[in-house]
């Protein structure tokens, strides 16, 4: 099956539950591998078959700046029903993570998957 996939879209949020992240914004990244027949677009050359990763990557920015959301499980599903909803895919694979969150790790973060085979 074919996707159309976005790596590590790095977005400036506020996320977390303790009083300092409240106040300020912290760097996550995203990574999105998004189900779609790449078929008819590549057959006709033709953009508005295809899955528009700009315009996928700006709502994600969107979404994730604007819900100030407190856990990154919420950023994740809401990302997940956001993408579903706006853009038509069925299947979602999002991996969000937050870099430098525990010290000693690069990053932590969850994954999400939804749609097909859930």
């Amino acid at each position: 099956m074919d996707s159309v996939f976005i790596e590590r879209l790095a977005v400036d949020a506020v996320i977390g539950v303790l009083d300092w992240e409240r106040a300020v914004t912290q760097r996550l990244l995203v990574d999105l591998d998004l189900r779609w027949d790449n078929r008819a677009p590549a057959a006709g050359d033709d953009l508005t078959l295809a899955l528009d990763y700009a315009a996928v990557s700006e709502a994600v920015a969107q979404c994730l700046r604007e819900g100030r959301f407190r856990l990154l499980e919420t950023a994740a599903e809401r990302l997940a029903a956001m993408i579903a909803d706006d853009f038509g895919v069925g299947y979602r694979r999002i991996v969000l993570r937050k870099p430098g969150a525990v010290p000693g790790a690069e990053a932590v973060g969850v994954v999400v998957e939804r749609g097909e085979g859930e």
